[in-house]
Parts: C-alpha cells; sequence; structure tokens
C-alpha cells in the first residue's frame, strides 16, 4: 500500500481552487477575447506608445499608412484600377436585382470604400455590393412597399434596413460576438450560395428574353410557371445579345483560369460589355426592337439620405429582419473570404475588426444614399489576382467611382438590361461549387445535407427558409455530438507507453480486470446518463468477448473540458453501480475547472482522494497492485 499512497503524495493537485471572480474573467476571456487582442498595448511601458498603439488597433489605417511607400502605392493604384471596372457593371446590375435606381448601386462603391480603408483590417479585400443580400433585401422590403407604385417608400426602407444592418454589424464587432457567426458552417454557405445563384440565374431570364413581366417569387417552380405565362413577350433580338455576351463573359473566365496572367481579361470583361452593348443599343436603336436600356441617370456624388430613415412601426419588422438576415449573411461571407486570402497570403486579419469596419461603412453608407455592401469575392479575387498591397486599393476604387458619378454617369444610360442580366449569369455560374459539394458527400453525409438543405430550401422555397433550414440542421449536429460525447476503449501500445483507441490500434494491448476509458467532450446535463450507460455497456460488451470480470474502471477525463452539476450527480450514480457490482472506478487527470467542481460539490470526498491520478500508468499500475494484493489475500485465505 506504501507504493500506491506514494503514487496519490506526487499526483493529482486537490487543493487549488480559484475564487469565483478569476474564474469568471478567464471564462469571459476565453470566449470573447481568445485572440488576446489588447497584448501588444499592455505590453508598452510608456503611456504614450500605449496611446498611439490602442489607436493603431482601433483604426488600422493608422498602422500601415505611416510605412506606405510609393512602390506600394502602384500596386494599389492598378488593382483599384481593376476593381473600379469591375464596380461599375457590377453596381449597377445589383441593384437591379434590389429594385433599385442604378445610381444608387454606384453611390455604393464609392462611401463604403473609404470607409472600409480606414477600418477594415484585410490588406485584399474590395469592399462593393453583393448579388446574394441585393436578392434577399429587395425581396424582404417588397413584402411591404412596392418598388413600381411606391419608389420613394421603397428606397427609404432600403435604406433604414443598411442602417439596421449597420448598428448590428458595429455591435456584434464591439462587443465581439462574433461566436454568432460561426454558426454559418462552411456547408451551409456552400450550399446557400448555390442556391442564391441558381435562383439569381432564373431571375435574369426576364432581362435575357427581354421580358417586361415576370414571377412575383423567387423560388424555381414560381420563375419556371412564370416564364412560361408570359412566354408571347420573348424578344429573340434580346435573347441573341445575352448568348453572345454570355459566351464572351464566360470565355474570359475560362481564359482565366487556364492562364491565371491574363486575370485582367476576365476582370474588364463586364465593363467591355457594358460598354459594348451601349455602343450597340445606340447605333442600332435597339429600343425600337425591344432591347430594354438604364435610362438616364443624373451626375453628381451621393445625396445626403440620413432623413429618410423610416421606422414606422407597420414596416419595421421587414426592415429587421432584412437588416439582421443580411447583416449575419454578408458577414459570414466577408470574413470567410478575408480569412481565405490572408492565410493565403500570410497577413493580418481580424474578423471582429473586420464586424466593425463592415459595420461602419454600412452605417455611413445608410447616411449616405448606399444600399447594403461588403467584400464580395468576386471583387476581392480579382484584386489580390491585380496585385494590391493595402486597402489604399479601395481608395483607388472610390475615387474612380467619384469620378464617374461627377462627369460620366450619363454614358451608361444606353446600357442594355440584357447585358447587365449576363453579367450576373456569368457571376452565379462561378458560385454554383459542385466539386466542393461532391467532397462533402465523400467526406461527411450530414455536411452533405447540410449544404443540399440550404441549396434546395433557396431554390425550391425562400431564400431566408432556405437559410434558417440549414443552419436549423448544423445546430441539431452540434446538439447531437453534446448529447452523445465522444467515447473509447484503450490499450497500451507496445514499446511506445503510449494509450490509444483500441478499435484503431488493434495492437493496444489491455489489461485484464481492468477497463480503461476515455471520455473526450465536455459531460454536461444532456449527455449523463448517456455516459452512464456508455460505461456499464462497455463493461458488459468486456465481460461477455474476454470472459475476464472487471473489477476497476479508469475514466481518462483528458478531454473532459468542463462538467456540470448534473453530470457529477451522474458520475456520482456510476460510481454507486460499479460498487454494487464490486468495481472500483478511477479518474484521471481531470482539468482545472473539472476539479474546482469535483472539489466543490464534495464528490472528491464521496469517492475519496485516492481514486484519483495524474497519469493513465500510475492508475493502471495501483489497479494492477490492488488486483495482486487481492489475489494473494483470497490465496491466503484459502490456505
Amino acid at each position: 500500500m506504501a507504493k500506491v499512497q506514494e503514487i496519490h503524495h506526487n499526483g493529482v493537485n486537490l487543493s487549488t481552487q480559484r475564487t469565483f471572480g478569476t474564474k469568471f474573467t478567464s471564462g469571459l476571456k476565453e470566449t470573447f477575447f481568445p485572440d488576446d487582442p489588447f497584448r501588444q498595448i499592455t505590453e508598452e511601458e510608456k503611456s504614450s506608445r500605449r496611446c498611439i498603439k490602442g489607436v493603431q488597433y482601433f483604426v488600422p489605417i493608422f498602422e500601415w499608412l505611416p510605412n506606405y511607400t510609393l512602390r506600394l502605392f502602384f500596386s494599389d493604384l492598378i488593382a483599384g484600377l481593376t476593381i473600379a471596372s469591375l464596380a461599375i457593371p457590377q453596381g449597377i446590375s445589383y441593384a437591379k436585382l434590389a429594385n433599385l435606381p442604378p445610381l444608387v448601386g454606384l453611390y455604393s462603391s464609392f462611401v463604403p470604400p473609404l470607409v472600409y480603408a480606414v477600418f477594415g483590417s484585410s490588406r485584399h479585400m474590395a469592399v462593393g455590393t453583393i448579388a446574394a443580400a441585393s436578392l434577399l433585401i429587395g425581396n424582404t422590403i417588397s413584402t411591404v412597399a412596392d418598388h413600381e407604385t411606391e419608389p420613394a417608400l421603397y428606397l427609404h426602407l432600403i435604406f433604414t434596413t443598411t442602417f439596421v444592418t449597420g448598428v448590428f454589424q458595429t455591435c456584434l464587432g464591439f462587443f465581439r460576438l462574433g461566436i454568432l457567426v460561426d454558426f454559418f458552417s462552411h456547408s451551409t454557405i456552400t450550399g446557400f450560395m448555390g442556391g442564391t445563384a441558381v435562383i439569381l440565374i432564373l431571375q435574369q431570364l426576364k432581362g435575357i428574353f427581354g421580358m417586361k413581366h415576370f414571377a412575383t417569387k423567387t423560388n424555381l417552380v414560381a420563375v419556371i410557371e412564370g416564364i412560361f405565362t408570359n412566354r408571347q413577350e420573348i424578344r429573340w433580338e434580346t435573347a441573341v445579345l445575352g448568348i453572345f455576351f454570355l459566351i464572351f463573359l464566360q470565355f474570359t473566365r475560362h481564359l482565366r483560369v487556364k492562364k491565371p496572367k491574363l486575370f485582367w481579361v476576365s476582370a474588364i470583361a463586364p465593363m467591355t460589355t457594358v460598354v459594348i452593348g451601349g455602343i450597340f443599343t445606340y447605333l442600332v436603336k435597339g429600343q425600337n426592337h425591344g432591347i430594354q436600356i438604364v435610362g438616364h441617370l443624373d451626375k453628381g456624388l451621393n445625396p445626403i439620405s440620413i432623413q429618410y430613415l423610416t421606422f414606422d412601426r407597420r414596416y419595421l419588422p421587414a426592415v429587421m429582419r432584412a437588416g439582421l438576415i443580411t447583416g449575419v449573411l454578408s458577414l459570414a461571407e466577408g470574413i470567410a473570404i478575408g480569412r481565405s486570402f490572408s492565410v493565403t497570403d500570410n497577413t493580418p486579419h481580424d474578423g471582429n475588426k473586420e464586424m466593425i469596419a463592415f459595420g461602419l461603412m454600412n452605417l455611413f453608407g445608410s447616411f449616405t444614399s448606399c444600399y447594403l455592401t461588403s467584400g464580395p469575392f468576386s471583387k476581392t479575387a480579382v484584386n489580390y489576382n491585380a496585385g494590391c498591397k493595402t486597402a489604399m486599393a479601395n481608395v483607388v476604387q472610390a475615387i474612380i467611382m467619384a469620378l464617374t458619378l461627377q462627369f460620366f454617369a450619363p454614358l451608361f444610360s444606353n446600357t442594355p438590361l440584357v447585358a447587365l442580366s449576363a453579367i450576373i449569369v456569368s457571376a452565379m455560374l462561378g458560385l454554383i461549387n459542385y466539386t466542393e459539394v461532391i467532397y462533402l458527400f465523400k467526406v461527411d453525409k450530414f455536411d452533405f445535407v447540410i449544404c443540399m438543405s440550404a441549396f434546395l430550401g433557396v431554390t425550391f422555397i425562400s431564400m431566408d427558409m432556405g437559410l434558417m433550414i440549414s443552419v436549423g440542421l448544423g445546430l441539431l449536429r452540434g446538439l447531437l455530438y453534446t448529447a452523445r460525447p465522444a467515447a473509447c476503449r484503450l490499450g497500451k501500445l507496445p514499446d511506445s507507453g503510449l494509450y490509444r483507441d483500441v478499435e484503431q490500434y488493434s495492437n493496444a494491448s489491455t489489461v485484464p480486470g481492468v477497463l480503461i476509458i476515455l471520455v473526450g467532450s465536455p459531460v454536461y446535463f444532456s449527455n449523463s446518463t448517456y455516459l452512464k450507460e456508455r460505461i456499464l455497456r462497455y463493461i458488459q460488451s468486456e465481460q461477455s468477448s474476454s470472459r475476464n470480470t472487471v473489477e476497476y474502471v479508469i475514466l481518462d477525463l483528458t478531454g473532459v473540458t468542463s462538467i456540470d452539476t448534473t453530470a457529477i450527480e451522474g458520475l456520482l450514480e456510476t460510481s454507486k453501480i460499479l460498487e454494487r457490482k464490486g468495481i472500483k472506478m478511477s479518474l484521471v487527470n481531470p482539468r482545472l475547472e473539472v476539479m474546482e467542481k469535483l472539489l466543490a460539490s464534495k464528490f472528491v470526498e464521496h469517492i475519496g482522494k485516492e481514486a484519483f491520478y495524474l497519469n493513465l500508468d500510475d492508475a493502471v499500475i495501483a489497479s494492477q497492485y490492488s488486483l495482486r494484493t487481492s489475489k494473494t489475500n483470497n490465496n491466503d485465505d484459502t490456505v
């Protein structure tokens, strides 16, 4: 027994307990500040340096601007010119998706990029409107205001929705609630973007066919029914022109894939389409042949719109719904895109700073006749491939857009709507990532189901319903993981001293009479009963397969990061059940938070300090020693 006692004296720390304040502060820090963002500020000894570091942290432009060089500017200038050529046709096209005047789309590529250049943390992000949010915000606001009969009210509600989105995103970033965006899994985003791409393509059939009447809903069945009902309005002239533009745009995309150095060809293709389409329509008098055009565009920079924000109770539910859904969606897309490019180029990226930047640019945008903006993948990819070095590329884009608004806007009045539809269709075809869907099917069937639920929900029901169904399935999966904690039987690998899963490693040896179980996740009220039943099932299986009587159960708690009172009661109940069966239970390596609760709940007193071990070897040696002692005593009694 002296050997066993020695193990305990040098084993688990059963005395350390933190105060409530210490535990609360630690938990709060891990939840909201896992990256320790203020470390660089607190490390500075001088208060003046801490002040400078603080300003640089909250306003990132002051971090990179002092070291900005002419060489960096030349790279950003080329990138800014490139994304500006893409921003003009996209601004007009995506405004059309939201049933907004084309100028609002152009306005949205002027003020928001300037705001992002000041507060954004990504060096590659290119700011602009996004197709999915444009369609979603338009469909939601259309339920309470018609853009044709009530254009002023509709526009004011769009500005109000953008304001709500800005406030929401800024608060998420300020209170470091980026964890909410994590509920949008990669499979959800993949399915949602694919489904959105399909309905966006279907919506553009109106422009491709030159139709004046169309479906009022966005789902697949409604669109097909709308086309069939109004098939007499289809104009072959518009359809031929649309197909020509689409072939040209797809050819440039194919060229970019085959020869990445020619990315600029694909980047300027939308602008080329707009220019060629406008010139062609003007020369042949396209309106006489059923080719619809954008119409007159006024010159001038963004007018102030803060006075148009409307918070009438009749419209507020739709405004809030549109603002919150599009806010989270645009954050999920923008942060994921920025993060991926920062990893590729090994550059800084802070998700919470990005939330604040997105929120502020939508907030200021709602005051200056802009609607919702984010970091679209197409523009960001072009910006990256064009060699951008800093957020100055967004400033260049904004300046080009200001010049366009001030002097050249009327030149785009002859742009045919079919050209804009072709641009949208071409962009959306790139969002249907079928290779990713195949990958999900091969690797994880549940992820595949989540992805397809979003895709089919968006395609056949609606965008918000498809998104909610997919997120709901993701949460259900998370609950299943919580309700069924990972557990496995361990054995010792020969010549290594390591204990591993016996199902994964068939050469792992077990100790007769000793059952080692690894609990690999937190234990809560929802899974404590399952864990108890799982332990009893392991015992039954071990005794029936090896015909050895289990006398010791060792629980490796290394992977248990937290535990609640229900789970503690469950462990105590399990211990009593095993004791009635003549089986002793030992616990190995409980973490600090778990150990504190076991001590506070008197669990340690109930089960005994001798049941705790620092590592598996100590627990196994102690159980083997006890087994030998028990057998020796039994033999002595027999004699």
